[in-house]
Formats: C-alpha cells, sequence, structure tokens
C-alpha cells in the first residue's frame, strides 16, 4: 500500500507533498531523522492530508495533482 501524504509547517506556512509505502517512518524523517533537503528548514511538521493507494503510480500520479495549481487551492482550503 501507498500513501500520498501533505504536510504543513504552521511556523513558517508551508506545504510539503509526498508519497510513500511507510508514512510513519517517513513522518519521522521529516520531523527528526533526515540531515539535509528542504523539509529539515521548516521543522515542525504535521500531516493534514493523507489518501491511501494499491498502486505506487497512482500514488505518484496524485501527488503530481496535488502539487499543481488546483491541488495547492485545495490544500490551503484545508487550511
Amino acid at each position: 500500500m501507498f500513501v500520498t501524504y501533505v504536510l504543513y509547517s504552521a511556523t513558517f506556512d508551508k506545504i510539503y507533498i509526498g508519497y510513500t509505502s511507510d508514512l510513519i517512518s517517513r513522518f519521522h524523517s521529516h520531523n527528526s531523522l533526515a540531515k539535509s533537503g528542504y523539509t529539515i528548514r521548516f521543522r515542525p511538521w504535521k500531516v493534514i492530508y493523507v489518501e491511501f493507494f494499491d498502486l505506487k503510480s497512482t500514488a505518484m500520479k496524485r501527488e503530481k495533482e496535488l502539487k499543481s495549481s488546483k491541488g495547492r487551492t485545495f490544500l490551503r482550503s484545508l487550511l
């Protein structure tokens, strides 16, 4: 199973969109384990949206849709 997820940093008003097969480990990595990358600069993160998929390709497609202008408008409406 794959998950497309959206993280939000209220401190910096930033959104991060990704996909994974292990949301718990990935979330832990974004918030404390990672030593480099985009997400370390805007900690702490909270999960604001998730969708589950059977196929990796479908999760990747949904990630791309959420990164579009229409997708980001939808995500901002959740906040």
